[in-house]
């Protein structure tokens, strides 16, 4: 199979529904030297951080290249480009604004606009400034208020040339993985220190509502949650239980505070130690109504009981599976949109990242990723099964644009519809992206 088919009548086909690519800052931009430090700077200096112990000093050099990137985004035929702007490139340590990082993103954006596609930004994709960490990080709540006045500076600058801002991507990963289990950046490794960054996360999200919907009227605005199904491991009580407590900790802590105002009621479970601080007025300013709601999934996760009362993640067993060790499991992505539909009132849904790392090979100027282009064909027609189901999905983006630094596991994985050479910097669609880009543009041609 060399192309993505749709069925005939599907929604997805239609002139207003957005398809487009994601990438995010850190992951892509290098240029180390026009920025301040961030955390994630900090962390791949440590012994053992990252799997190949690289760094993203220079990742796909997209500052000094984006001119030929968005080039390459538009020949996709992509209706949209979703990135994330770099808070330590916008923003000195002592507070006062960087004019050339400033003004990067601007030139971005006006080239993106100019080509016709819709611009989504992302303000927080995990890059918080060290000199915030140093004060104490997510931890500390002048963080939030840091951010509110953030994204003030690149709100006002960018205006409503922007489609879409999203304050937060996964702040799950942000609070859980950098501040709960040290895996990602800055490393900390405390039940309490998680939960108190995802509440601050969260109130930082709700302060920058209120920063746009003053200063951007006209652009839409939400957040990006990620999602994995929380299935039992078997229908034992215990693992069925366990899997509730892991939905609950993993996915509802963060979309149920964003749309009806209150944690899960696993919060008051949880020792008096390790609940957060929350203040008063906190979850109403989280709770502030979204114009829409970022759904990234890539796979689903198995749990079963640990014998005390909680949850433990237990390995998939199949056979195939991505080299991130995940499962490929379509089925599970429509049931995670059935059910987020049948328990919550959702804002309109956009598909913000989805996709699958695979050990890619360059041979004779090609990229034959079949198993990837076979995952956007069953994933693509999961969503197009929720949307007949009644999901309101208004858009999907592929994860990721290209090649880049993948976080704690450096650049051993692939996760990009372009191949990056990181010798030369040679981008090359791969399969996967010339059946995205022949999909989009027979859909054009039928419209």
């Amino acid at each position: 199979m060399n192309k993505i088919i749709l069925p005939t009548h599907s929604a997805m086909l239609k002139a207003d529904y957005i398809f487009g690519v994601a990438t995010s800052s850190f992951q892509i931009e290098g240029e180390r030297r026009g920025r301040c430090e961030s955390i994630w700077d900090r962390f791949c200096e440590h012994d053992g951080a990252i799997k190949d112990s690289s760094n993203g000093d220079i990742a796909c050099e997209h500052v000094s290249r984006w001119q030929q990137d968005v080039e390459l985004i538009t020949s996709l035929g992509v209706d949209a480009y979703r990135l994330s702007i770099s808070w330590p490139r916008v923003m000195n340590d002592d507070g006062t604004v960087n004019d050339a990082g400033l003004s990067f993103y601007q030139q971005l954006v006006d080239a993106l606009v100019v080509k016709g596609l819709k611009v989504f930004v992302t303000l927080y994709h995990w890059d918080l400034p060290q000199a915030l960490e140093d004060k104490g990080g997510w931890l500390n709540r002048g963080t939030a208020v840091a951010f509110a006045r953030y994204t003030e500076v690149v709100c006002k600058a960018l205006g409503d040339k922007v489609y879409a801002y999203t304050t937060l991507n996964e702040p799950f990963c942000s609070a859980h993985l950098g501040y709960e289990l040290g895996i990602h950046a800055p490393g900390l490794r405390s039940q309490a220190a998680g939960r108190q960054a995802a509440h601050h996360l969260l109130l930082a999200h709700g302060l920058a509502m209120q920063v746009l919907r003053a200063h951007c009227p006209n652009s839409l605005h939400g957040v990006v949650l990620n999602f994995a199904n929380a299935d039992p491991v078997s229908t034992a009580h215990c693992d069925v239980e366990a899997a509730k407590i892991a939905d609950d900790y993993c996915n509802h802590w963060y979309i149920k505070p964003i749309l009806e105002g209150q944690y899960p009621d696993l919060l008051a479970q949880l020792p008096r130690d390790v609940q957060p601080d929350i203040l008063a007025g906190d979850l109403e300013i989280i709770a502030a109504p979204i114009d829409y709601l970022g759904v990234n999934y890539y796979t689903r996760n198995i749990y079963q009981s640990d014998g005390n009362g909680w949850y433990e993640q237990v390995e998939p067993s199949a056979e195939t599976l991505t080299t991130m060790g995940w499962e490929v499991v379509p089925d599970s992505f429509c049931a995670l949109l059935r059910e987020l539909h049948a328990e919550y009132q959702l804002p309109p849904l956009y598909i913000t990242e989805n996709g699958a790392a695979f050990d890619d090979k360059m041979e004779n100027g090609e990229v034959l990723d079949v198993q990837r282009l076979a995952y956007f064909q069953s994933h693509l027609l999961a969503v197009n099964q929720a949307m007949e189901q009644g999901v309101d999905i208004r858009g999907y983006f592929a994860w990721s644009l290209m090649d880049n630094f993948e976080w704690a596991e450096g650049y051993t994985q692939r996760f990009g519809i372009v191949h990056v050479d990181y010798h030369t910097q040679q981008r090359t669609l791969k399969a996967s992206a010339k059946a995205y880009q022949t999909m989009l543009f027979e859909r054009k041609s039928s419209v």
